[in-house]
């Protein structure tokens, strides 16, 4: 890219669940930030490879990576391919994660070890490879949620373990001491993707529109801006934080 210095190369930015919605967002936004981007993806190549070639289009660089971030031996070879494709890795965002929501007496043993296996198993995957190969200077972004803190009914076993990830970030922030590496997480609220509109009720949509003060929807370009901050040179002092990017719900 133009904005790029000679002899100064483009940081590297793993994106979990990249391939649509939130994920993608924050990859089109650290590409034009001027940082190669890996879009990892989990099963559907067709999203993964027309967000690529959207950024590539914009004077950008990114690559696809096809892993299930549960699989630990996937994770491991997605580091591998970044490092084999680029040098290293800078940069982990932790967006990929499920959501399926009962009230607790109603949650299956399948709803809750998926839900441990993608959203909980699989950020300690990509945290566990970041840990240890990271490049010193780098900086981890997790994504939470603002359910976390709203203790909503039905999203029980989704916000527990997204309340494992804040803790994992807080820990994960102290062990890095003396590689200047960042640890922090961002936790939206309520957010207009497909994938958050699709089945609700317009009445429902309009309910959460009005919950935050400044009455509407966050937007996946919203949830984006704040990891860029965090990947940025100017996040670089925040470390071991939970930014709460959802208007002011809570």
């Amino acid at each position: 890219m133009d904005s790029k210095k000679p002899n100064s190369p483009a940081r590297v930015a793993i994106v979990t669940g990249a391939s649509r919605g939130i994920g993608a967002a924050i990859a089109e936004r650290l590409a034009a930030d001027g940082m190669t981007v890996v879009i990892n993806y989990s099963g559907n190549t067709r999203p993964a490879e027309e967000l690529a070639h959207k950024i590539e289009q914009a004077g950008g660089r990114a690559l696809t990576a096809q892993a299930d971030v549960s699989d630990p031996a996937a994770v491991a070879r997605m580091f591998d391919a970044a490092e084999t494709a680029f040098g290293g890795v800078d940069v982990l965002v932790n967006n990929a994660g499920i959501m399926h929501l009962a009230p607790l007496a109603e949650s299956t043993d399948a709803l809750f070890d998926s839900h441990v296996a993608v959203n909980l198993k699989g950020s300690f995957n990509t945290l566990r490879e970041a840990a240890r190969r990271l490049r010193n200077g780098g900086r981890i972004i997790n994504l939470s949620s603002s359910v976390v803190g709203l203790y909503q009914p039905t999203y029980a076993v989704y916000a527990a373990t997204k309340a494992a990830i804040e803790a994992m970030t807080h820990i994960l922030a102290k062990e890095l001491r003396g590689r200047n590496v960042t640890v922090n997480a961002v936790a939206p609220g309520p957010t207009a993707t497909a994938l958050f509109l699709d089945g609700k009720p317009q009445q429902v949509i309009d309910h959460l529109t009005k919950l935050a003060p400044l009455e509407r929807l966050g937007q996946p370009e919203d949830i984006a801006a704040t990891v860029a901050f965090l990947a940025g040179p100017d996040g670089g002092w925040i470390n071991g934080q939970v930014l709460r990017a959802n208007g002011g719900i809570i």
